[in-house]
């Protein structure tokens, strides 16, 4: 009689290293490789065909990297517990293991289906944490240092693999239209695949690399495209670990500070603050395990109501076309439609301004965005949405100034010209507020505002006065601050002293893992 088949379900870890549900899988007997492509999860509100590409490419690194261990993957189309009942008929099944995972809601339900099914059938489900996100937890007290013996705690090293026998077709991996998946042009999207994933970290790491100068130039969105480690959406589908990105940046950083020379320590300097935000990141995914609603309703209850239930639809098209009328918002819209990536602070920048200017509710601007980051991380996102939109009760509001960071992230208007072709020969005194050009400027300079380029929704001066008093008058009800202090309670950092050159949560790299 065959052994029993130990199952190992990918899900967002598409790797062979640092993956301790294969690890300890080998250990019990021969393995089954298993991926399930989820139709019903790529058509889901926050998702999108650019970060289904983005992830089968990942897929298609696993699968080579799995055949070098001579272990087929098995992939399969459909909903998962379909696909894991068909295989426990199957095969003798000891166990289930894939890495614990905080996703949507939808995601969230299709565990508990798992779990069922599994329950029923006698087989045990081990669910390995891939970050340092603790299920169950119910207060912060000690969460950094047990971050911190999670990312020091090795892997269990891979022994030798016995692979189940497979008498079946082990599928191909599907494309966008096998799926029905809407259209998502992307022109400019980052290539998915482990092996990519360990060049632009290399690429970020090395003495003099990209990340040289990493905390002074992530802000602007001219030069956080080179500056940033670009790794957010690898972490995000799991074609890179967090703790080997922890280990590398670590010696990185070791290393630098046995060298000598004013540009080493700069650079170390650079990889302290971007540790950070591997540390953060993990914060954040924190809040959505701990309270899944977050997804969907208030961090504070009481700012339900806060906005209209229903955006107006004129102004969030507008948004979402980048077409309010400031220019540093429009040309950070388009370069995210056209490259699945902007930086952090540009991200900040475009929710405070639907939040506060435009007031529209952060839901939908969330779903908007969702789709669009390729590199998108619900346990990241939705709790950064909520924030950045005033709605978690523990946060200052940071209602950002849209001409005042377009003079101080681009002060010539490059940036602004390379993606908005309306503005292309307008001169750098006039680009952050063309409307202000007299009309005859405007004919000289072929950039009729309201022809070439719209005029601006609002008033952003006033808008953002009457959104502060709107907050104000909020925060004054009964209530709210007893609300605020049980939010901190549970979801507020208990980190006393971060490392030197770290940034405020609210200003932090925190929407992609240091993206």
């Amino acid at each position: 009689m065959t052994s029993p088949v130990q199952i190992v379900w990918f899900k967002r870890d598409l790797r062979t290293v640092d993956h301790a549900p294969l690890a300890l899988a080998a250990r019990g007997g021969p393995v089954l490789a298993l991926y399930v492509v989820e139709p019903d999860l790529w058509r889901q509100p926050d998702a999108s065909a650019r970060q289904f590409a983005f992830a089968m490419e990942g897929l298609a690194g696993l699968r080579r990297d799995l055949a070098a261990l001579g272990l087929p993957l098995l992939i399969r189309v459909g909903p998962a517990v379909e696909v894991l009942e068909d295989l426990l008929g199957r095969h003798r099944v000891a166990a289930v293991w894939s890495h614990q995972e905080t996703g949507n809601a939808w995601t969230y339900a299709r565990d508990l289906a798992v779990a069922t099914l599994l329950r029923a059938r006698g087989v045990a489900w081990h669910e390995p944490r891939p970050f340092g996100v603790l299920r169950g937890l119910r207060l912060r007290a000690g969460w950094a240092g047990q971050w911190e013996r999670f990312v020091r705690d090795p892997v269990p090293p891979l022994a030798e693999l016995r692979a189940a026998p497979l008498a079946i077709d082990p599928g191909r991996i599907p494309g966008a239209a096998d799926l029905g998946l809407a259209s998502d042009p992307c022109p400019g999207r980052q290539r998915g695949g482990r092996d990519e994933g360990l060049r632009l970290l290399g690429g970020f790491l090395a003495p003099g690399g990209r990340g040289a100068r990493y905390h002074r130039e992530m802000s602007s969105p001219r030069s956080a495209p080179r500056a940033c480690s670009r790794l957010s959406a690898h972490l995000a589908q799991g074609t890179l670990g967090l703790r080997e990105v922890v280990a590398a940046t670590r010696a990185a950083r070791d290393a630098l500070a046995a060298a000598e020379g004013a540009c080493a320590a700069v650079q170390r300097r650079a990889l302290v603050a971007f540790e950070s935000r591997l540390h953060w990141h993990c914060h954040f995914i924190q809040k959505l395990e701990t309270e899944p609603a977050i997804e969907h309703a208030c961090v504070h209850p009481g700012y339900e109501g806060l906005r209209a239930a229903e955006p107006d639809p004129a102004r969030l098209a507008a948004w979402a076309a980048g077409e309010t009328g400031w220019p540093l918002v429009d040309a950070c819209m388009r370069m995210l439609a056209a490259t699945g990536w902007i930086n952090f602070r540009m991200r900040a920048m475009l929710l405070s301004v639907a939040a506060y200017h435009l007031w529209l509710p952060w839901r939908d601007t969330g779903l908007l965005l969702a789709r669009r980051f390729t590199d998108y991380e619900p346990g990241i996102h939705w709790p950064q949405v909520q924030m950045q939109s005033g709605t978690t009760g523990i946060n200052v509001p940071r209602i950002y100034n849209p001409v005042k960071q377009s003079r101080d992230q681009d002060p010539d208007g490059a940036f602004i010209r390379a993606w908005l072709p309306a503005l292309a020969q307008v001169p750098a005194a006039w680009v952050h507020e063309p409307w202000r050009m007299p009309p005859a400027l405007q004919q000289a300079h072929g950039c009729r505002i309201g022809h070439d380029y719209p005029a601006p929704l609002v008033d952003h001066e006033r808008a953002a006065r009457e959104a502060r008093a709107r907050l104000t008058e909020w925060r004054r009800r009964p209530g709210m601050g007893e609300r605020s202090r049980a939010v901190l309670a549970k979801h507020g950092s208990r980190k006393r002293r971060l490392v030197a050159a770290v940034p405020p949560p609210p200003q932090a790299d925190l929407f992609g893992a240091a993206s």
